[in-house]
């Protein structure tokens, strides 16, 4: 992962770009094109409208977590043109790979939408291509450039099952202990 986009391109004109290359084409473009999801007629029944529902909650986790890699991180979503600074605010504080995640839930809602079981096993494919990606080449490409505070964040954020947020000092999902006196 290097650094090889033009300074002279805006940083939201290459987040934009790599948002449509990336994720557009494996959310987007293969869904539509190969497993039919642009051409369900049916009228709608409950899956389909929980493979809306998942779309639409895929693609706001996913605008969020660009937004966030440009002003925290100041780069964007692909390995050509990676973040400058360690990304672990926002949804990087629940889980540390939003991306992937809000890219298979929409593909997951697609195949709900299209009623696909051959969408799900490429979901399935593809996940674990990232997986294999993430803990080859991802994480000690980011251990390498951030060291200790890569390592600290590790240690306190999952790979890829989001910790449920704090409330009022107090984890959500976990049971209230009464604190000895």
């Amino acid at each position: 992962m290097g650094t090889t986009a033009s300074p002279s391109v805006p940083l939201a004109v290459r987040s934009l770009l790599w948002a449509v290359l990336l994720p557009g084409v494996v959310a987007g473009y293969v869904p539509w094109r190969f497993f039919g999801v642009g051409r369900k007629s049916a009228a709608p029944g409950p899956v389909q409208v929980l493979g809306v529902l998942c779309v639409a909650v895929g693609v706001a986790l996913l605008t969020v977590c660009i937004v966030e890699f440009a002003r925290q991180g100041r780069g964007t979503l692909s390995p050509a043109d990676p973040p400058r600074h360690l990304v672990v605010r926002g949804l990087y504080k629940y889980v540390r790979n939003p991306m992937y995640l809000s890219v298979s839930v929409i593909v997951v809602g697609e195949a709900f939408w299209a009623g696909s079981r051959a969408l799900a096993a490429y979901w399935a494919v593809w996940f674990a291509c990232v997986h294999t990606f993430v803990v080859a080449y991802e994480e000690p490409y980011l251990r390498d450039r951030f060291g200790p505070s890569y390592h600290a964040y590790t240690r306190r954020v999952r790979r890829w099952i989001p910790a449920l947020p704090r409330v009022a000092g107090i984890e959500v999902g976990h049971k209230y202990r009464k604190q000895p006196h």
